[in-house]
């Protein structure tokens, strides 16, 4: 019970430090200004290269994972407001509920990882 509740307050604690994250300037908007900037000098810009196409994709996907985190957390909340007192059932909702939470660190942690990893890149080569 302990775990859970420390679990809980860390995810409520990194829901409010989210805007600040989402605030600051992201790697991946400046590579692909970057890229379209490369494009142009060229001569062969185009309105929507591979990167555009990448990062429009993965926005999809991790809107879809935060759909999906959000129906299980409902799914499980309903499970344990109708258990009735059944051990079985409230302990499958907390155990949905613990592992819906692991997930969603997961998520944000991959973004973060991505996006440190990008922006470490650009800055190395110079172009950040």
């Amino acid at each position: 019970m302990k775990k859970l509740k420390a679990l809980i307050a860390s995810a409520g604690a990194a829901t409010m430090l989210l805007p600040f994250r989402v605030l600051a300037e992201n790697p991946f908007q400046r590579a692909v200004k970057m890229t379209s900037d490369v494009g142009g000098n060229a001569g062969i810009a185009g309105g929507g290269g591979l990167t555009e196409i990448i990062g429009r994709l993965i926005n999809v996907m991790l809107g879809f994972l935060g759909i999906v985190f959000l129906v299980l957390m409902l799914y499980a909340g309903f499970l344990w407001m109708t258990a009735q007192g059944d051990d079985k059932k409230v302990g499958k909702a907390k155990d949905m509920i613990f592992q819906a939470i692991i997930g969603l660190i997961i998520i944000v942690a991959a973004y973060a990882i991505s996006n440190f990893v990008l922006a470490s890149l650009l800055n190395a080569t110079g172009t950040a």
